[in-house]
């Protein structure tokens, strides 16, 4: 099913939208991967001072958010993807992948990279449809056997 009335909102870490929706990740990543497994990863995903947050608003209500962030000079790196429980399988995630790499091209990228736990099969899935090929984990995912690290060229 196709996504209905959505808007999506260019803007930064500061965003109360924003959090709100990280708040929920955090928990769905907690549920999945248990606490302590988790903390590995949290202290990689604190997003401060980004300028390129997008997020989904599906009939007014924040659905789902991504960022980006610089990774090295031609590489921007995809964070904090989410969408709501109650939003999946409307194409939201497709939506803000595909203008975050907008974005990102925008902004002299070449390729984006990201990180994803084996868990989150969906999420790979996703991914892999719109190009994403897995590549060698990078920088502080190298040693964690739960981490699926991919590259697309834009």
């Amino acid at each position: 099913m196709a996504a209905q009335n959505i808007l999506l909102k260019r803007t930064n870490s500061t965003d109360p939208d924003f959090h709100l929706l990280i708040t929920l990740l955090d928990k769905e990543l907690n549920k999945r991967y248990g606490e302590l497994m988790q903390s590995t990863y949290d202290r990689y995903n604190h997003i401060i001072d980004i300028d390129t947050v997008l997020i989904a608003y599906s009939n007014g209500l924040p659905a789902g958010c991504g960022c980006f962030k610089q990774f090295d000079d031609t590489s921007a790196e995809i964070k904090r993807m989410f969408v709501k429980n109650t939003e999946r399988g409307q194409g939201i995630a497709y939506k803000i992948l595909s203008e975050l790499e907008r974005w990102a091209k925008e902004s002299g990228f070449k390729d984006t990279i990201l990180e994803t736990g084996d868990k989150q099969h969906e999420a790979i899935a996703l991914y892999q449809k719109l190009g994403y090929v897995i590549t060698s984990n990078y920088g502080q995912y190298s040693d964690l056997e739960t981490s699926i690290c991919m590259r697309k060229e834009l």
